[in-house]
Parts: C-alpha cells; sequence; structure tokens
C-alpha cells in the first residue's frame, strides 16, 4: 500500500473512495482548512491527452463547474479538452415537429454547460489532492471494519492500520460496502435496459448544441465534443443493447443514423462501444451517526437528463458549505444535527430529480397509444412557454437564481 503525504495528526474527516464526489469532498474540505484522510481502492488516475477519449463522459453543470473553479482544478480541465454546449433540442420520434429547444440566452448564460471526460476530471482532481498538504492519501486500501460512537468515527483499513476522526463520507459508488456495513437500504427499479456509449463523427456540425431523441426503446442523446466530434448515449433494452454493441461499424453507423432521425447526417463511428446498466437506486438514509453518503452510495438516476454526477457533485457542495461554517465557528463537523441538515436538503433534492426522470422515462419509453399521442404536444408546449423553459434550463444549469 502507498500512502502519501504522512501526517501525525488526527484528521477532521475520512472520506472513503477516489472518484469524483469522493475526491470533490475530499478537496473541498482540506481547501476549508481541515485535515483529510481518503481511502480508495484504486491508485491515483492520470489522464493523457495524446490517448484516445474516455467513452465515459459528463455532462457538467454551470453549478458543477463553479464547484471546481473553487476546488481549483476547473481551470485546467477546461484548458485540456472541454467541449461547452449552448443548445439543448429535444424531440420524440413520433412527432419530429414537436420540438422543445433549450438555449442559455433563455436564462442569461455563456454556457448551458460543458461535455467533459470522466478521466479528465479524476486526473486533476488527483493533481489537486496530491498538492495539498492537509490531506493523506491511502491508495490502495479498502475498509474492513467501521465503528462509530458518541464523538468518533473509525475504521480499519486491509493492511491493518487504523484512522478516526469526526466525520467519515462514504462514496465509493452504487454499490458501496459502507453502505452496507450500516444497514441502509435503498428504494427503485431496474430499468432492465443499458446505455450504449462511444464517439462518432457526424456529417454536419454539432453546433455546439446536446440532440436528444425519444424511441420507445429509450432516448439517443448525442453530445457535442472537441474535434467536431460527439460522444453518444444511445439507451437500449438489455438484449437490444448486446445486439447493438456487437454490430460491425458499418452496420452500427446505419442503425444509429436512422436512430438519431439523421439530425447530424451520416455518422462515421470513431471508437469502440461500451455499456452500463440503468437503475433507479435511492438510500433509504443519508446519514447514520457521524457517517454520510454522496453521490451514487446515496442515489442513482436515469442518465437521460445527464444529472448523476451533478446531483454528486450538488452533494459535495451542500457538505462543504455545511463543514466549512461549523470548521469556522469551531463546531463539530461530524454533529448528528449537522449531518442531519445535510441529508434532509439532498436526500429531498435528489429524490425529486430521480424520480422527474423515472417519469419522463415512463412517458416516453412506451409505444402506448395515448403517451404517444401526448408527447410530442407536451415538448411543443414547453417550446411555447418561456417561463416553463426557464425553469428547465435553471434546474439544469443549477443556477436556479438566474434571470432572464
Amino acid at each position: 500500500m502507498n500512502t502519501t503525504r504522512p501526517n501525525k495528526n488526527e484528521p477532521a474527516a475520512i472520506v472513503v473512495g477516489g472518484g469524483l464526489v469522493g475526491a470533490s469532498a475530499a478537496l473541498g474540505l482540506a481547501r476549508a482548512g481541515l485535515r483529510v484522510a481518503l481511502v480508495d481502492m484504486a491508485t491515483a488516475p492520470v489522464w493523457n491527452a495524446d490517448a484516445a477519449p474516455d467513452l465515459r463522459v459528463y455532462a457538467i453543470s454551470p453549478a458543477s463547474s463553479d464547484l471546481l473553479e473553487k476546488l481549483g482544478v476547473w481551470g485546467s480541465i477546461a484548458a485540456a479538452r472541454a467541449q461547452p454546449y449552448r443548445m439543448m433540442r429535444v424531440w420524440d420520434a413520433a412527432a419530429p415537429n414537436d420540438e422543445v429547444r433549450f438555449s442559455a440566452d433563455d436564462v442569461a448564460l455563456p454556457w448551458l454547460g460543458h461535455i467533459v471526460e470522466q478521466n479528465l476530471i479524476a486526473a486533476e482532481l488527483a493533481r489537486g489532492l496530491q498538492a495539498c498538504p492537509n490531506v493523506v492519501q491511502h491508495r490502495p486500501a479498502r475498509v474492513v471494519e467501521l465503528t462509530q460512537d458518541e464523538d468518533s468515527v473509525a475504521v480499519e483499513l486491509d493492511d491493518g492500520s487504523h484512522l478516526k476522526a469526526k466525520l467519515l463520507i462514504a462514496a465509493e459508488g452504487a454499490n458501496s460496502p459502507l453502505r452496507e456495513k450500516l444497514g441502509i437500504g435503498t428504494s427503485g427499479r431496474d430499468y432492465a435496459s443499458r446505455g450504449v456509449v462511444g464517439f462518432v463523427r457526424t456529417g454536419k456540425p454539432h453546433g455546439d448544441t446536446c440532440w436528444q431523441r425519444f424511441q420507445p426503446g429509450g432516448p439517443l442523446a448525442l453530445l457535442p465534443f472537441t474535434e467536431n466530434r460527439c460522444s453518444f448515449v444511445w439507451t437500449l433494452p438489455d438484449a437490444e443493447a448486446q445486439r447493438v454493441l456487437e454490430l460491425d461499424d458499418a452496420t452500427f453507423a446505419r442503425e444509429f443514423e436512422r436512430a438519431s432521425g439523421g439530425c447530424l447526417g451520416a455518422i462515421e463511428p470513431l471508437s469502440p462501444r461500451a455499456a452500463f446498466p440503468l437503475k433507479l437506486r435511492l438510500a433509504k438514509r443519508y446519514a447514520q451517526g457521524r457517517v454520510v453518503l454522496a453521490g451514487d452510495a446515496a442515489h442513482g438516476v436515469h442518465p437521460l437528463a445527464g444529472q448523476g454526477v451533478n446531483l454528486g457533485l450538488a452533494d459535495v457542495a451542500e457538505l462543504v458549505r455545511l463543514a466549512e461554517a461549523a470548521h469556522a465557528q469551531r463546531r463539530d463537523i461530524g454533529s448528528p444535527q449537522l449531518l442531519r441538515r445535510y441529508a434532509a436538503r439532498r436526500r429531498s433534492e435528489d429524490t425529486l430529480a430521480a424520480y422527474t426522470f423515472d417519469g419522463i422515462e415512463r412517458l416516453f419509453g412506451t409505444d402506448a397509444v395515448l403517451p404517444t399521442l401526448l408527447r410530442g404536444p407536451a415538448l411543443g408546449l414547453v417550446d411555447r412557454l418561456p417561463p416553463l423553459k426557464r425553469f428547465f434550463v435553471r434546474h439544469a444549469t443549477g443556477r436556479r437564481s438566474a434571470t432572464a
């Protein structure tokens, strides 16, 4: 095991999980002046500009880029490879003439967000952590035992070492072992679908626009990327997703062009294809004692709105805000009262988002006659009502106080 930046002082917080959410939480707490121990099963990620782009990309909202800016990493991410987008166009395959267009102009912002590779963000966060003297990293390491009492929480790692702190953040992902250790159950459903992802080149310019076409099997999203490429997420039932993964490039290109309605012209595949399973999952509690859940350990949502990572980073922003204020006032950053405030606010917002996306999936993911007849006019109505459009855009950007 490699432990970087040893520190004899007891940490104020332990963060378990070094992905985007865990690394952001650790860096945010450290920059607020707290000593932090980060535990992760993997070594620190690296990013290579000359390598093929990571197949997993995120639509980073302005609120999330604000957080990454506060953490001191957004400038290097944007300079390396980040594609801004100014518009979203959404329509239903059964009613192609009824579409809704969301524009940054609707909320007086320069951009609706940026499309960024997962491993680029992870690598820049890792660099920030390495440069931060308040962080002790335990990589690769795994928590084998968790105990807590009224005043502290403690873990034993798989190398026999022990850590003790006032607060523990569990951010190890959807199958969180710590959530299981705490006996926190989840609710939700399996969509029996997978998101097929990859990169394509399109015959027409993407126009700094995210394109999403709803079909009965699931939405297909084309996301603008650098060098006139597009990342895509094609949601399909499990068996159909497997079939699409196995297509040769020429057949895939023809099927993809039909599924996208030809919105960006001819398709040229540029990468291998991969797929990930889709599930709705919400933890029944976000806090227990001095332990809180964040990111995918707390919630998993349908990717149709591209908000999963933004919800996780909103968890981080709330945690850091509360801990920073408590630390400045010399109060206990892991007090049950403080963690209940975090849990109440974030679980409420995450639940609303998760079931909103789930409702959209149920409406647009069926070929039943009545929903099919209603979908196109519903999108057309949203497009014709500026206040409703601004409402949706503000939620997608995280800038709910934006003015138009």
